[in-house]
């Protein structure tokens, strides 16, 4: 694999970048290909400390003040060995399409590796080949959602910067979150993905299991899907639940949020123009001049701030809200491949009942599934709780983010407007002692 960082020409215009001791704050996309995706970022972050109402600090204070436990819970960060970081978008256009590529520069202490650095470029599609595989080798492990593929025809342009940008943060996010897996992150695919050239990565997919192969593994889920599972342990009847449940959340936060920054680009839209009319109203108002510069001047700072609480909302709150959705469809599809081992392993007890003929052969079969069943059943549980960390931190972060974000914007909006009223009453009692020297 020849996929070197040493022999790779990088764009003068990249930042030689540095890898941080957790590459997690850096996160989220959305993008291209066939195709857009509205999506999620990353975050990190904290969850905390109850504090009474009446407690004599500003709202800032009290945000710098939350403590969240998993903080206290983070990893030894000398101990992460996978450090990969997705940028540099470039654009290719063909005979046939048009599609992005992205920088995928890897940097690894790792033995399996043939060299310490690596540079290659990848397309949307790679990743989804990249996932699949990790989903076919490790059916009941959560594997981190890609953001997906979707057409808004006539509504955004296909390759807009934002949209590659988010793209390329949700990308990065997605190998970053597969690298911090124990499991996954020693997968052989993993590793092809982050070192072999564009060549190499073609003909390692068709490797892959044959069609007749897919179409076999296909047939027996639908199988054992449709026969259901007789006795499924209670711990997953728990989690079917809460995540049934947290899904219906998460649907309409997504929902309602997105409604929301819809609604607030209207809003900046129109706030746009307002400072301009009071400033053209000054032009012709001599007695009013200075007060209607003061009011576009309030309404031009108040804009720049409204500009950044929007940009908050939909560049972390709304990807990470939405990335949670797509996460639940993950989950659910972890549970049913659980489910049809299950029921795979129920069916052939049953026929073990029923025939006395080849049961050595049967027995030894079912022997097989059980401890199949067994692996699947611990490797969801640990996954499960692993997810359910991940998710608390992703969620506090970006909630305590919006809302230190909105402390920000109230205050400055609320100290423009507060000069103002101070700069015209000194006008007033300026006037009134002129007025009463003429006197």
């Amino acid at each position: 694999m020849s996929g070197n960082v040493a022999d790779s020409a990088v764009s003068p215009t990249t930042p030689a970048q540095t890898i941080p001791a957790d590459l997690s704050g850096q996160m989220l996309e959305l993008d291209e290909d066939d195709d857009l995706e509205v999506f999620s970022k990353d975050t990190t972050n904290t969850d905390g400390r109850s504090f009474s109402a009446s407690m004599q600090t500003s709202p800032g204070s009290m945000i710098n003040q939350y403590k969240f436990d998993e903080e206290e819970e983070e990893e030894d960060p000398g101990a992460k060995d996978l450090f990969i970081t997705v940028d540099n978008p470039e654009s290719h256009i063909t005979t046939i399409e048009t599609f992005i590529t992205y920088r995928v520069v890897t940097k690894t202490t790792r033995s399996e590796f043939d060299s310490s650095e690596y540079e290659v470029r990848r397309r949307y599609q790679d990743f989804l080949w990249l996932r699949g595989r990790l989903e076919e080798a490790h059916p009941t492990l959560i594997v981190h959602p890609l953001p997906e593929k979707f057409v808004m025809k006539g509504m955004v342009e296909r390759f807009n910067d934002d949209f590659i940008e988010t793209r390329r943060r949700a990308l990065h996010r997605f190998l970053n979150r597969i690298a911090e897996h124990p499991i996954l992150s020693c997968n052989e695919d993993l590793k092809v993905f982050l070192s072999a050239q564009a060549w190499e990565l073609a003909s390692h997919k068709k490797q892959g299991p044959g069609f007749l192969s897919r179409m076999g593994e296909t047939v027996r889920a639908v199988a054992a899907s449709v026969r259901g599972v007789k006795n499924r342990p209670e711990e997953f009847n728990s989690i079917q639940e809460y995540v049934e449940s947290f899904s219906q959340k998460m649907t309409s936060l997504d929902r309602i949020t997105q409604r929301i920054v819809k609604e607030e680009r209207e809003y900046l839209e129109e706030m746009k123009e307002y400072a301009p009319t009071y400033t053209l109203w000054s032009g012709s108002e001599e007695e009013l001049a200075e007060p209607l510069k003061g009011v576009a001047n309030c309404l031009d700072r108040c804009f720049q701030e409204t500009e950044g609480q929007v940009r908050q909302l939909s560049d972390c709150l709304a990807p990470t809200l939405h990335e949670y959705v797509l996460s639940t469809d993950t989950l659910k599809a972890v549970l049913r491949r659980r489910d049809n081992m299950q029921a795979e392993l129920e069916a052939k007890n049953e026929v073990l009942a029923a025939k006395r003929a080849d049961r050595d052969a049967l027995k030894e079969e079912i022997d097989k599934l059980e401890d199949r069943v067994e692996w699947a059943n611990n490797a969801l549980k640990g996954d499960w709780n692993r997810w359910q960390r991940s998710m608390r931190s992703d969620l506090k972060d970006a909630f305590v983010s919006t809302a230190q974000k909105n402390v920000d914007y109230y205050e400055k909006c609320l100290s423009v407007w507060e000069s103002f009223l101070l700069s015209m009453r000194a006008d007033v009692g300026g006037v009134d002692q002129q007025a009463g020297g003429d006197s």
